[in-house]
């Protein structure tokens, strides 16, 4: 099996790559999308980042403010 990562700057069609891929059969893995998932609101991703930084690190709405937390 083949494995191959797509990097880059913004702009650089890395979309435009995957989504050639994918077309052809590749299976996608977004690791931006999962890093999302495991620190959405309720998540244990998430309550363990409060446990380390506090609460300064949520936005109002309750997601993780990256710039906060950064």
């Amino acid at each position: 099996m083949l494995m191959a990562g797509l990097t880059g700057g913004i702009g650089s069609g890395k979309s435009v790559v995957s989504k050639r891929l994918a077309e052809r059969g590749a299976v996608l893995i977004d690791a931006d999308r999962i890093a999302r998932e495991v620190v959405a609101p309720g998540t244990p991703g998430l309550a363990e980042i409060v446990e380390a930084f506090s609460p300064r690190v949520l936005a109002a709405d309750g997601s993780l403010d990256r710039a906060a937390l950064g």
